[in-house]
């Protein structure tokens, strides 16, 4: 796989809606997640077997998540499509970004585009593969 990307409208559930008693909202949420992830999936498509990296942006109107809560129901509804198992997963980059502040996008994909087009917050999410596991401090 070189890369699989896709968007989810928003906002997100929080991994910590299960421990609020809102285990339903929380994998409605991830069906929802594997739903969009399919319509972007194309038959040519291989499911990862190797490491991959996680890349996932948060463009909010009203910011109410800490980005750490974002990942784990994202990552467990793609498991099987994206890749075999979240296990896989060897590097994550989360982020938030505000829809009514000001940043700039260099390289915009046209799946990226449509999330902006669709006028309301969404998720952008990419997997690609990992990077050199080279560790340099």
């Amino acid at each position: 796989m070189t890369r699989f990307e896709f968007i989810v409208d928003g906002p997100p559930v929080s991994q910590q809606a299960r421990k609020r008693g809102k285990g339903n909202r929380l994998e409605d949420w991830k069906k929802t997640v594997l739903q969009e992830a399919e319509k972007y999936w194309s038959s040519e498509q291989k499911t990862a077997t190797e490491l991959v990296m996680l890349q996932i942006t948060y463009f909010y109107d009203s910011d109410k998540m800490d980005v750490d809560n974002i990942v784990k129901p994202i990552q467990d509804a793609i498991k099987g499509l994206a890749y075999v198992d979240d296990n896989q997963v060897s590097d994550l980059l989360v982020r938030k970004r505000n829809l009514s502040s000001n940043f700039r996008i260099e390289n915009m994909t046209s799946t990226l585009a449509e999330g902006f087009a669709r006028g309301n917050e969404f998720l952008y999410i990419v997997v690609i593969d990992a990077p050199n596991q080279e560790v340099i401090i």
